[in-house]
């Protein structure tokens, strides 16, 4: 768990710093900061969906082969 929490203080503090670097602004930086990962988790959810259809189609296509 430390490991998990400590990679997730420094993707916060990497996703701050590149977006104060590319705009300047320290409050477009941290609605980036918060925003991106909420939007990320959202995505992996959809993303974690997909896979698990996309394999139930090909466990389904492979019994009906043999």
């Amino acid at each position: 768990m430390a490991k998990t929490a400590t990679f997730g203080v420094l993707h916060l503090g990497t996703s701050f710093t590149v977006g104060y670097l590319l705009t300047g602004s320290v409050a477009i930086a941290g609605a980036i900061t918060f925003v991106e990962p909420a939007v990320n988790t959202v995505m992996h959810y959809v993303f974690e969906k997909y896979w698990a259809q996309r394999e139930a189609r090909r466990a389904r296509a492979s019994m009906a082969i043999t």
